[in-house]
């Protein structure tokens, strides 16, 4: 039983990587945003589909639930687009450790659907994200709109989460996720048929594309997906939400080995990268012994 944690562990590290992975694909592939998050989950979309007949997964889905999953699915799409654009028009690193702000929309969004009060931990917690930010937009000022639109992404992230938190308690995980990409991919074609941005050379991309947009789709959206899913039978939430806020830490060490002095930002951005970061780590620390505490009392 230890070894099956242990190398569950271990996976989970490698899920967070390929997810940390995504941001530098994102700079990698040449095309705009639309198209990018466009052909990831069609592509996601198809590969789990191939997975759900593999396995013999029934398609089945209540006519209620579609209608959130619609919903649910253009808000993931919306999401990606905002964070590949904020990664072409800033960079990785700009572009993920503002992402790391999810955790602290969360606890805003949460207590509305939830029903229970906002902490007041998380408040201060959330004050200082907000001081790290400002920082960060104090002295990377020519990275304003690309911060700009990862704010956006991460509340779109987290409120994506909430709503997920829901939906997980009465439907299965893989269910979920394919209608939502299905109808994220729908949101998205009906947008480029009005704007009409399909043309012959919509679908005329280099080699090198098609292939970052392979490992986009299969390896970092279908499979960790379907992976994260199974190594949480093993292990405990805390550590699964604990170990992903490692993501943009792999993130950044990757783009400043790929992209070099692109990369490179003032010290005064690590500061405030640092404050960031911290309090990310922090409040999972908080929740967890929180977490105990309720199941002592309990007891």
């Amino acid at each position: 039983m230890q070894g099956d944690k242990l190398r569950n562990y271990l996976h989970l590290h490698l899920i967070v990587f390929i997810w940390g992975f995504t941001a530098i694909l994102g700079a990698l592939i040449s095309i705009d945003a639309v198209p990018l998050v466009w052909y990831r989950m069609f592509l996601a979309v198809i590969f789990i589909a191939v997975y759900f007949l593999i396995r013999k997964k029934t398609f089945k889905i209540e006519k209620k639930a579609l209608v959130k999953f619609a919903i649910s699915g253009i808000i993931i799409a919306v999401h990606w687009i905002t964070f590949f654009k904020a990664i072409k028009v800033s960079n990785v690193s700009v572009a993920l450790v503002t992402m790391s702000t999810g955790a602290f929309f969360a606890s805003l969004i949460e207590p509305f659907f939830f029903k229970r009060r906002v902490k007041l931990i998380e408040i201060v917690l959330g004050l200082l994200v907000i001081a790290g930010l400002y920082i960060i937009f104090n002295f990377e000022s020519q990275y304003t709109l690309g911060i700009v639109y990862a704010l956006i992404s991460a509340f779109l992230s987290a409120l994506f989460s909430v709503l997920n938190g829901l939906f997980i308690q009465k439907h299965d995980a893989n269910t979920i996720s394919f209608y939502q990409l299905l109808f994220g991919v729908l949101g998205v074609t009906l947008y480029m048929l009005f704007t009409q941005q399909f043309s012959i050379e919509f679908f005329q991309i280099k080699t090198t594309d098609w292939i970052y947009l392979f490992v986009l789709s299969s390896i970092c959206t279908a499979y960790a997906f379907i992976a994260s899913v199974k190594v949480m039978k093993y292990l405990t939430p805390y550590t699964v939400m604990l170990t992903i806020n490692l993501e943009p830490i792999y993130a950044i060490i990757l783009a400043l080995i790929i992209f070099g002095e692109k990369e490179q930002m003032n010290p005064e951005f690590y500061y405030g990268a640092f404050i960031v970061l911290f309090v990310v780590l922090l409040n999972g620390v908080l929740k967890n012994a929180s977490s105990i505490k309720k199941k002592m009392i309990k007891k």
